[in-house]
């Protein structure tokens, strides 16, 4: 074989490598939960006067068990009416469905402590919580993510087994006012 056949060989081999991304499962997780948005709702942010940043202390941790439940703004013309409403920090969202709070994903007993791979895969393919109970609900795209294989599916779980435990209780959804 030539030396430029070697090289395209070699260039799209690490092409290839590069589009399937890590291929260590816990980083591979990390990239997939880093791209999948999973930080966008899951972990608390920080706000200053110039910018809003992660609370890398409570990574993945859900909506703060400490904070009140928030209440929908006084004045909206039929909330039901909303796609959705998000508190400051985008751990809890409104709508028609109620309130839901983002999920604790650390491998504290608050969180997925009690979960296995199988039930991780469970909850995203079937939209219900540990695989069989109530409903996940929005904003999580669990279909999109019930679309992953179940490889990467095994690795995002993989990564948040490898998060430093946050203790923190989520509230439980608070369903609609009739």
């Amino acid at each position: 074989m030539s030396r430029c056949r070697i090289a395209l060989v070699l260039l799209a081999q690490l092409a290839l490598a590069a589009c399937n991304g890590p291929q260590d499962p816990v980083a591979r997780g990390r990239y997939l939960a880093n791209v999948g948005g999973c930080n966008d709702c899951h972990t608390p942010k920080i706000f200053t006067a110039t910018s809003m940043s992660l609370d890398t202390t409570r990574l993945l941790a859900g909506y703060p068990a400490a904070a009140p439940v928030p209440a929908l703004p006084a004045g909206l013309p039929n909330p039901a009416a909303w796609a959705a409403l998000s508190n400051g920090d985008g751990t809890a969202w409104a709508g028609p469905w109620g309130t839901s709070f983002a999920a604790n994903l650390t491998p504290h007993e608050t969180g997925l402590a009690a979960w296995t791979p199988e039930l991780f895969i469970q909850a995203m393919r079937t939209g219900k919580h540990m695989g069989t109970g109530r409903a996940v609900l929005p904003p999580m795209p669990w279909q999109d993510y019930g679309q992953m294989t179940d490889d990467d599916l095994r690795a995002v779980f993989a990564y948040l087994r490898s998060l430093k435990a946050v203790a923190n209780a989520v509230p439980a959804p608070v369903p609609p006012k009739s």
